[in-house]
């Protein structure tokens, strides 16, 4: 328990005080003296607190000094200084005279200096000592506040960590409250968010993120009531910009806070650090995908080798590639001029020789048997692709479910098609048909990197169709 000094009817850090009387039941309920107010006061400080009079007499001890030095407030109040007892006698001359000179000295005065514990160990500590003034103005004393200097360092590191997290860090850091709003945003974070930092505080995460908004709250939510996951997550948002909507990856940590002065643990909202990690995904993503198919073409040759009918090689090399990359696909051959370009020769016509099953999963099967040409209008994708003797995509736009059966009805293509990659089938200088690719509504729309994909895939095929036609030449030939 912290005391002070009784003796007389002054205290010598104040003013003159008139006695208070004591007041009866009948006067209402008795409340604290100034002195029991002070002492509660004193005991509630973090930092230990003594104060001396103008003797140089300590006065004032808390509990905090009893804790960090050992010496209880009925040991300390009344000695004269620390000298011999809470500093050593070689040091006392120095540090009393620092702290004499705070007396006189204007506004706080901060030392280092080493005090002495009960138990006979030293413990380096910060002191900030100003002078207490009576009633004349004229110092009537001293107060010396003092924290353990490792305990203070770790206070400014800590403060000095906070402002740099929120001045000049490489990461996005955002405070995030307990109602999931924006409190505090460092400025990598919101140019990450695309505002100003004061433009983002209090506003839902879903106004300032088009997509991921669900799986960042969830996170948010699960760290206010479980506490800090124990890896960073990758999330991908979407992000407004005046270009419009940019998709990012952020690595994301995230950090449960809760108030240092409470008993209990009482969560004041979440720290969300992130970095984004969009072009190291992307690349990840791009290399893996490579792989995939690199892969995939590799293994569609070990298996179309062993095929005896290039024909059935050709489905080989089309049921390897659909894996992972489309829906469905179709292989349409040029009708009449398979012997000559046909580049410039006007409309061409196509006959379907081999499809994927459209009402389930399942091998390619060859068609065309009956030689009949396939009813496809002059602006077909396949047709503009033979014309091209290039790559041709399609895509049917955002409308309704019901105009988008009927887009892939017209174009003879199975009624969940949304997308399109048309590639041509060359071989030997010559064109001889097209393969097409189709994806549904579950897929993205193809892109350069898909096109380039199918081109491999497509003369793969065309290989095997022209060894198909150059084997039935010579068994006609034979004959």
């Amino acid at each position: 328990m912290s005391a002070s000094r009784r003796s007389g009817t002054t205290d010598e850090l104040g003013p003159d005080e008139p006695e208070q009387p004591e007041r009866s039941g009948d006067d209402g309920p008795v409340g604290p003296d100034g002195t029991d107010l002070l002492a509660a006061l004193l005991d509630g400080m973090d930092a230990a607190l003594c104060a001396f009079d103008g003797d140089g007499v300590v006065t004032h001890w808390n509990r905090e000094a009893e804790r960090i030095l050992g010496w209880s407030a009925a040991e300390a109040v009344g000695r004269h200084g620390f000298a011999g007892w809470a500093v050593r006698e070689a040091d006392a001359e120095e540090i009393e005279g620092r702290l004499t000179a705070a007396m006189h000295a204007p506004g706080r005065q901060v030392h280092e200096f080493a005090l002495l514990t009960k138990v006979g160990g030293r413990v380096l500590v910060r002191t900030q000592s100003a002078a207490v003034r009576g009633p004349d103005g004229k110092p009537a004393g001293l107060y010396c506040a003092f924290s353990e200097v490792h305990a203070q360092i770790d206070l400014e590191r800590s403060i000095a960590l906070s402002e740099a997290l929120f001045d000049d860090a490489s990461w996005g850091v955002v405070l995030v409250d307990a109602d999931l709003r924006p409190a505090v945003v460092n400025a990598h974070a919101a140019r990450a968010l695309g505002t100003g930092r004061t433009a983002v505080l209090g506003r839902p995460l879903g106004e300032l993120l088009t997509r991921g908004v669900e799986e960042l709250e969830n996170a948010l939510t699960h760290v206010l009531a479980e506490g800090a996951p124990p890896a960073p997550a990758e999330l991908w948002v979407g992000v407004r910009t005046p270009e419009g909507e940019k998709r990012r990856c952020w690595r994301s940590g995230f950090l449960r806070l809760a108030s240092p002065l409470a008993e209990e643990p009482v969560p004041l909202g979440v720290g969300w650090i992130f970095q984004d990690v969009t072009e190291a995904k992307q690349g990840e993503q791009e290399a893996s995908l490579l792989r995939f198919r690199a892969n995939q073409l590799h293994r569609a040759a070990r298996a179309a080798v062993e095929c005896e009918d290039p024909a059935e090689a050709a489905t080989v090399h089309l049921d390897f590639a659909l894996a992972g990359f489309a829906d469905h696909a179709l292989v349409d051959r040029v009708m009449g001029q398979t012997a000559a370009d046909v580049e410039g020769a006007g409309p061409a016509r196509l006959m379907r020789v081999a499809a994927t099953p459209s009402g389930g999963p399942g091998p390619s099967a060859l068609t065309g048997h009956a030689g009949l040409p396939v009813r496809y209008g002059d602006a077909h994708p396949a047709l503009q692709c033979v014309a091209r003797a290039g790559s041709v995509r399609a895509g049917v736009g955002s409308v309704a479910a019901g105009e988008a059966r009927e887009w892939a009805r017209a174009r003879q293509w199975p009624d969940d098609t949304v997308y399109a990659l048309s590639a041509v089938l060359r071989s030997r200088g010559r064109t001889l048909g097209v393969v097409t690719f189709l994806r549904g509504a579950g897929r993205t729309a193809f892109e350069r990197s898909d096109a380039i994909y199918a081109e491999d895939v497509a003369v793969r095929i065309a290989t095997a169709l022209d060894l198909a036609d150059l084997t039935a030449t010579e068994r006609t030939d034979g004959h």
